[in-house]
């Protein structure tokens, strides 16, 4: 396992802890989770994804408050990890789980007309 593998799993669960219990901003949404860290070869840039349950406003808006409290999250992770330089960070929109929500859906309603359609056959 490479070096920034184990850094960017550090900073999975540092950053996740930190946007869960510490940042206080009526604005983030309850289920805002950490998806996934990528950190650059160099260990100078993580870009941490995001993801939370709403519509376009509020996804903007869960990105928002992660800027604004980026100086924040940045000196906590580097309280918490040992790193001789801190990541730089950069938050991106995670719409993976929405998107398996959706396909979910469409199954669902996929096995629902096809049982419509075997009763009415029957």
């Amino acid at each position: 396992m490479l070096r920034s593998d184990r850094v960017s799993e550090e900073i999975k669960k540092v950053a996740a802890e930190i946007i869960q219990n510490e940042i206080e901003d009526p604005r983030l949404p309850d289920f805002t989770t950490v998806t996934a860290v990528e950190v650059t070869r160099d260990l100078s840039y993580a870009t941490i994804y995001v993801s939370a349950l709403g519509d376009g406003d509020q996804i903007q808006t869960t990105l928002d408050v992660m800027e604004s409290a980026k100086k924040f999250i940045r000196y906590r992770v580097g309280q918490e990890v040992r790193l001789r330089n801190v990541p730089e960070l950069r938050f991106k929109y995670d719409n993976s789980i929405a998107e398996g929500n959706r396909m979910s859906k469409i199954i669902d309603e996929v096995i629902a007309q096809d049982n419509l359609n075997r009763q009415s056959k029957e």
